[in-house]
């Protein structure tokens, strides 16, 4: 599956241990992770600011989430499509990329639900779905 994880996710990975640190593990491990450069920068500022880690460890984590996940160019969405124009930006790597669901802890984007038919999903929903037995 084509998974765009939201840079809240991804930094939640890289500053605990927990549920979105399982969540990217999978993703990395069975599925495609996409990104886009804005939405790298977004996570670099937040390992930076937020979690506080090294620049070197930061930027160790932009290589490996370049070498080990798909980047695309975000096409352009509406900033009206979300409450939050901020963002707009996972929507259109979602778009861009096809993906199969968005996984965020952005309440902005979990109200949607869906957009042009991709699922967006928490990473509790998302791990749960994974984890159901098959049919």
């Amino acid at each position: 599956m084509r998974i765009v994880l939201d840079a809240n996710v991804i930094v939640a990975a890289f500053g605990a241990r927990g549920l979105c640190e399982s969540v990217m593990e999978v993703c990395l491990s069975e599925h495609e992770i996409v990104v886009s450069e804005e939405l790298l920068d977004e996570i670099s500022e937040n390992l930076l600011k937020k979690i506080k880690l090294p620049p070197g460890v930061v930027d160790g984590i932009g290589e490996l989430l370049r070498e080990h996940a798909t980047m695309v160019h975000s096409i352009p969405i509406a900033a009206s499509a979300c409450r939050d124009s901020d963002d707009v930006k996972v929507l259109g790597v979602a778009v861009a990329s096809k993906a199969d669901y968005i996984v965020t802890g952005d309440k902005d984007l979990l109200v949607l639900k869906k957009y042009e038919g991709i699922p967006i999903l928490s990473p509790r929903s998302f791990s749960d779905m994974l984890h159901e037995p098959e049919p």
